[in-house]
């Protein structure tokens, strides 16, 4: 029976290409997104190399996390890794002009998700024991503040002291947890965040060279298939052509 990884937000970037990559391993997947379409390619795709287990969900639905979980058939329940990568980032200008629904739905989705899924998918973890491992999605944002950063840096700094916490209480179990900050990267986070600007999102990459989904995929897979004594507590990747600014000073005109 293979390994069996559970991973949130797998209809696009980070999700997709990590469910690429596990599967590129052998592993038995378990692939949940808000877009049913891209899931059901997403399963026409890799389930002829793997088993493929998919379900329509979003994070932010207590009580639909739950029967999700509930209901994985029993060659899918057996789960050693947890990738929580759903979430988003809305809203990138200064916090006094930004919609407060805006705030909320990356408390809900960033915060509020990923405690939903942790919590119905931890028991079934802890079953596995050694070498079970949550592999949370931070963000160099939940470490380094940006102008518009607000609340995504913020919901992104609590996924790595949610992560660090789980670390404390899960360390006689054999659960691993890391919290891996992604940088620069090109995927479609911008065009969320803009609400479909292809121009804003354009700019933002042009004339450098972002980290890939991929680059990432391969940083989840690497600490979650470590040998059962290592333990990666946080993995903080950006491109080599992103690094940190000075601080800013306001100036008299």
């Amino acid at each position: 029976m293979s390994n069996v990884v559970f991973i949130t937000g797998a209809t696009s970037g980070f999700g997709r290409a990590t469910a690429r990559r596990f599967a590129e391993a052998g592993w038995s997947l378990v692939l949940t997104g808000r877009r049913s379409e891209r899931l059901e390619e997403l399963k026409a795709e890799l389930g002829a190399k793997v088993p493929v287990h998919i379900a329509t969900l979003d994070v932010r639905d207590a009580e639909a996390v739950k029967k999700a979980v509930a209901d994985l058939p029993a060659e899918f329940a057996q789960i050693k890794a947890l990738i929580n990568n759903a979430g988003l980032a809305l809203a990138p200008q200064p916090s006094q002009n930004v919609d407060l629904t805006d705030w909320h739905t990356m408390i809900d989705t960033n915060i509020t998700g990923l405690v939903n899924v942790t919590h119905a998918v931890l028991p079934k973890l802890l079953e596995t024991g050694k070498g079970a491992s949550i592999v949370n999605l931070g963000s160099v944002a939940g470490e380094w503040p940006y102008p518009g950063g607000h609340v995504y840096g913020a919901s992104k700094a609590f996924v790595k002291q949610f992560s660090f916490n789980l670390r404390c209480d899960l360390i006689a179990t054999g659960v691993r947890v890391t919290d891996i900050a992604p940088g620069m990267a090109e995927t479609e986070f911008t065009l969320v965040r803009t609400r479909g600007d292809q121009a804003a999102s354009d700019k933002l990459y042009q004339g450098t060279t972002p980290l890939t989904a991929e680059d990432i995929a391969e940083q989840i897979y690497y600490v979650a298939t470590l040998p059962d004594h290592i333990n990666i507590n946080r993995l903080e990747i950006m491109p080599s052509r992103q690094a940190w600014s000075p601080f800013a000073v306001d100036r008299d005109k």
